[in-house]
């Protein structure tokens, strides 16, 4: 009987995915043939369903869309362009640097990948191509540099995979091989998401340095203007303070997570009315609208993807998972090397969020196994899917830089790929070094 629910599951789902229908529809409808054939009550599902998204710390995803949004209408993100351009100087591929540079300072606020390709891509394309960059190359890298805002905190996955995999206790077995297991928390993934987050950016500035190098793409003067760094800096000092604010109220415990996105719209609201003077009323109903069309798709998604992850529970999918993994190899990097490999191939066909809501009680009792630390599973499993941001065919990061930069979909993805491969090779080493998740969160106390 559980084997033909499960054939049923996965079915139905694969069927409806060929067939073109959007992921959260075949999620429910999957969901709900399988409650059917149990012969359960549908009621059970409605209720489980809108379960998931009364959560507390769900409120975190609009506000921070919002505030993502309303950072770009009131001029913040493009002084912290400013800033990144005045730091780059004269380094070779400046304006490549420059773009990864915005790309983190800009993560370090919306939470989002395709926005922050959207608000560094608006100013550094053009500004690239005007000197000489390929559009391609600048879209490329652009899409690239737009993952980090997944993985530099505050992380809409990450507050994801935190309410995903809170609910989840490690088995008996894995208590009684390796002891206790440290708790999983939003505030400590945002922590642990800061040292990952430098070390892909750094992978990608070399690969900026290297391509740079070899098409002769120059810096943006002949040497560092410090004139023109304190005047970026004093120009966007209110830009800067925004990260500051956000994530120092949450690792101080001023604030919780939900509640520092709220307070990054009443911060945004001030310095783009008041400080900036650039935020108008017209602009400011525009976030809303995308706001909402934005969130209105992500929780119809987490609607039927917490359905379709209880059912996977249930039925013991996880459990024997890990037992068909652990009976191949105990060997922690074989199966990271495994998990990995699967994350990658996951990311290019499914959005983000959805896998993370489907994949976790399958990915945190397999690694409970092992004795990992489940906020170091929780960055490995962010940054991988965040690649898939810039791999097609899903890549929304290459359908946003194309919109932006006028290159093709296929030309950007060629030339993203050897950003591609450095951020996989970054993974890899995330994941084989927990202590660059763990050593911030536990020198802060966590």
């Amino acid at each position: 009987m559980e084997s033909t629910l499960i054939y049923t599951l996965f079915g139905a789902f694969f069927l409806l995915l060929v067939l073109g229908a959007p992921i959260a529809i075949s999620l429910g409808v999957a969901a709900l043939a399988t409650y059917l054939a149990m012969g359960e009550n549908p009621l059970a599902f409605v209720q489980m369903a809108f379960t998931s998204v009364g959560a507390f710390p769900l409120m975190a995803l609009p506000a921070f869309i919002l505030a993502g949004a309303l950072m770009e209408a009131a001029g913040i993100s493009k002084r912290l362009v400013d800033i990144a351009e005045a730091f780059a100087g004269p380094m070779t591929g400046g304006l490549g640097a420059a773009t990864i540079f915005a790309c983190m300072f800009f993560g370090a606020i919306s939470g989002s990948g395709p926005a922050t390709t959207a608000a560094v891509g608006m100013l550094m394309i053009p500004a690239m191509a005007k000197r000489g960059y390929d559009r391609g190359y600048a879209s490329a890298i652009t899409a690239s540099s737009g993952s980090l805002g997944v993985v530099i905190p505050p992380s809409i996955p990450m507050v994801i995979f935190g309410i995903s995999g809170m609910g989840m206790q490690p088995p008996a077995e894995a208590i009684a091989l390796h002891g206790a297991f440290q708790t999983l928390s939003i505030p400590k993934l945002f922590i642990a998401g800061i040292v990952p987050g430098i070390v892909m950016a750094s992978f990608l500035l070399v690969v900026n340095y290297t391509i740079s190098r070899k098409r002769g793409y120059r810096g943006l003067s002949d040497r560092w203007s410090f004139p023109d760094i304190w005047t970026a800096l004093r120009k966007g000092v209110w830009s800067m303070l925004a990260p500051i604010i956000i994530l120092g109220g949450i690792y101080t415990g001023l604030f919780t997570p939900t509640e520092s996105a709220v307070v990054a719209i009443v911060y945004t609201l001030i310095v783009g009315i008041f400080l900036h003077k650039e935020l108008l009323l017209k602009t400011a109903l525009r976030t809303l609208e995308t706001t909402t069309w934005i969130t209105g798709r992500v929780l119809l998604i987490l609607f039927t993807a917490t359905v379709f992850g209880r059912l996977l529970v249930e039925n013991r999918v996880p459990a024997h998972i890990a037992e068909a993994m652990l009976g191949v190899t105990d060997n922690t990097y074989l199966i990271w090397t495994m998990i990995i490999g699967f994350l990658l191939f996951v990311g290019m066909f499914m959005e983000t969020l959805a896998a993370i809501m489907i994949l976790t009680p399958v990915l945190l009792p397999i690694m409970y196994m092992l004795g990992m630390d489940p906020v170091h599973v929780g960055i490995v499993v962010v940054c991988a899917l965040a690649i898939g941001f810039q791999t097609p065919p899903l890549g929304e990061n290459l359908f946003v830089a194309s919109g932006i930069g006028g290159a093709s979909i296929e030309e950007i993805s060629v030339k993203a790929l050897p950003f591609a491969a450095a951020s996989i090779a970054a993974l890899f080493l995330i994941a084989y070094v927990p202590e660059l998740s763990l050593w911030l969160p536990s020198m802060l106390g966590y």
